[in-house]
């Protein structure tokens, strides 16, 4: 990949590509020593059957040696780590094997052993398919307007207003919104929706959808590199490289399974004086369900949650979400639609109502501000001309400034537009409006032209998804805004949430998060810079990320991928079932192994027996887990 294409996504590919390199070598690794150590016992069991035994125990243990060497090297590894993982438990009972004259047992143990890291590679490869689709369709190259002619150009050189032609296939590069035309997108590797979605005019669009219909014009709303599509992909990837604590969790049980393990068998031992029935116990032990179920179950969980339209960043973060039973939420952007509709346009100085929206949504086209999104469909659904905008200056925050044909226009706060205009004070002209009015003022040509009002609507499904949230185990839902307590009391009310608070600041929201985490574990959703200290501060924090900002979408363990609520109550279901399932695999799976592992005690498993019985429970609670992924 060119560099400058690797610097617009912040080189997730390289990261990619780096990773699946090391999973196909361990693949090809496993599949090796599977082969290796199957050879030997096919090998063995011919000798033993034509009669030459000692040659037989000769294979065997050839066939044994590189697994046993293999696996003494990962366990150096992991040690120098720190991690004293159930590994060590194989390591011993394929060295006992050869050491006591067993070669059969120790080489089935090294079969198995192989054969249950090549399962669990292919079980955890099986989960993170969903996942891994989504790294193979980063977008390149785009067509961009330059005046009336067209060039391609690599996706970091786009930037925000540039004028894009999307054609037929192409995976869309950046986020933006539809400038012409009608875009018909397949959304599947966004949000799970098998069926496309066609938007008009206005309508805003999500980078790494793909276009099925006709071509159309996107004006490019942010960068490649701070598109919704290449945070995606980097969270995809730090969700894949995670490890869940259930399985750190495991790492620190081995040594009190290990000392169990070595307890047992040294007891079998001394009493029996069989050295044999201490090594049938070692077998059964080997290797432990807990450090095979939970990863699988955990990358299962995730891959599904991915699928539904909901990116979990890591394990941890899917473990947490089983035990939120309180969730916190912002209110605009969240439980409201977070694009204001018009209510009423106020024009002075001969402006008609038509002409100050066309002129203000025209601009807008440059903007990614969510005040322009609702600007831009009012105009399209008006049926009104929008024309390029140019020469654009924006200050976050506080409105916006461009050229729109021949005329310089201004948008945004009244003491904005009030320092780039005369003929008017824009505030007059909406001292009478409701206190919970949103106000855009507009000018052209540094003459006040009038001022748009605006309010914002509740989100469709924002009752069924506060309902389906209490259906999945949620007890008590706290509205937080930072808008006034009155407006954000109305709100509450007609939802039926159990506490709403007004007025807070960033750090008011982080306060009340700390206040009823004391009590139980606890959610917080958001979709603003103002919401990211709260959702650093909460058990799990859930950023609204298809329009959200950066900022709230890194500190979130987990981001929503689509502009509804529901994939977060279906996340929240996926969490449970998925760390419901990772347990019962371990209880499941240790209790089997400590029941052969008291029958080996007593003589009643020879090794190679207990080797079987062992890799038998390995099967079940892998293919156990795997049903997270349904």
């Amino acid at each position: 990949m060119p560099q400058s294409q690797a610097e617009a996504l912040a080189q997730p590919a390289h990261d990619s590509w780096a990773g699946r390199i090391s999973r196909l070598c361990r693949q090809y690794l496993d599949l090796l020593l599977v082969g290796i150590a199957l050879a030997g016992l096919v090998a063995g069991g011919w000798l033993w059957w034509i009669g030459m035994a000692s040659f037989a125990s000769r294979a065997w243990t050839v066939a044994t040696i590189p697994v046993l060497l293999a696996l003494i090297i990962e366990i150096v590894g992991s040690l120098r780590r720190g991690d004293v993982g159930l590994d060590i438990v194989a390591a011993l009972s394929m060295s006992a094997a050869l050491a006591f004259g067993e070669s059969l047992a120790g080489n089935v143990v090294a079969l198995m052993y192989a054969g249950g890291q090549l399962l669990e590679n292919f079980a955890q490869g099986r989960a993170r398919r969903e996942m891994s689709a989504l790294l193979g369709r980063v977008a390149f190259n785009a067509m961009r307007y330059r005046g009336e002619t067209l060039e391609e150009v690599s996706i970091a050189a786009i930037r925000q207003g540039d004028r894009l032609l999307m054609r037929t296939g192409e995976v869309l590069p950046v986020d933006g919104h539809v400038a012409s035309g009608v875009a018909v997108l397949d959304l599947s590797a966004l949000t799970g929706e098998s069926l496309p979605k066609s938007l008009s005019r206005g309508a805003e669009v999500l980078s790494g959808a793909t276009l099925l219909g006709a071509p159309f014009d996107l004006i490019a709303s942010r960068p490649a590199s701070e598109s919704t599509y290449a945070g995606i992909v980097k969270l995809v990837e730090q969700a894949q490289a995670s490890k869940a604590p259930m399985a750190r969790l495991a790492d620190r049980y081995a040594i009190g399974f290990l000392a169990l393990t070595l307890v047992i068998a040294g007891t079998a031992w001394l009493l029996s004086s069989d050295p044999i029935r201490a090594l049938a116990v070692l077998v059964v032990a080997t290797p432990c369900p807990l450090i095979l179920a939970v990863p699988v179950a955990i990358i299962s969980g995730i891959s599904k949650a991915a699928r539904g339209g909901a990116l979990v960043k890591d394990g941890s973060v899917l473990e947490a979400l089983a035990r939120v039973r309180t969730a916190i939420l912002d209110k605009t952007g969240t439980l409201t639609q977070g694009r204001p509709t018009i209510t009423e346009i106020r024009t002075c100085n001969g402006f008609a109502a038509t002409e100050v929206l066309a002129l203000a949504a025209s601009l807008d086209q440059a903007s990614a501000h969510v005040v322009a999104i609702s600007l831009i469909r009012a105009a399209s659904d008006a049926g009104l001309t929008l024309l390029p905008p140019s020469d654009i200056s924006e200050t976050p925050g506080k409105g916006i400034e461009g050229q729109v044909g021949t005329r310089r226009i201004a948008l945004g706060g009244g003491s904005y537009v009030r320092s780039r205009s005369r003929g008017g004070d824009p505030d007059a002209l909406v001292a009478d409006a409701p206190q919970e009015a949103l106000t855009v003022a507009v000018a052209a040509d540094g003459l006040l032209a009038g001022v748009i009002l605006l309010r914002d609507q509740l989100r469709d499904d924002a009752r069924s998804t506060l309902q389906s949230l209490r259906t999945a185990g949620i007890e008590r839902i706290v509205l937080a805004s930072g808008d006034l307590e009155q407006i954000a009391r109305t709100v509450g009310e007609d939802l039926g949430v159990d506490q709403v608070l007004g007025d807070l600041t960033p750090e008011g929201k982080v306060a009340v998060v700390r206040r009823e985490a004391e009590s139980r574990a606890v959610m917080m959703v958001g979709d603003g810079v103002n919401d990211a200290p709260a959702l650093a501060a909460a058990d799990v924090g859930v950023a609204m990320g298809a329009r959200g900002a950066a900022a709230s979408s890194q500190a979130a363990g987990i981001v929503v991928l689509v502009d509804e609520l529901q994939p977060l109550a279906k996340a929240l279901v996926i969490a449970r079932r998925t760390r419901g399932i990772a347990l019962q695999s371990v209880y499941v799976g240790l209790g089997l192994s400590l029941v052969g592992m008291l029958v080996a005690a007593l003589g009643y498993l020879a090794p190679v027996q207990g080797a079987l019985f062992q890799e038998a429970i390995d099967i079940v609670v892998i293919l156990n887990a795997l049903r997270a992924l349904r």
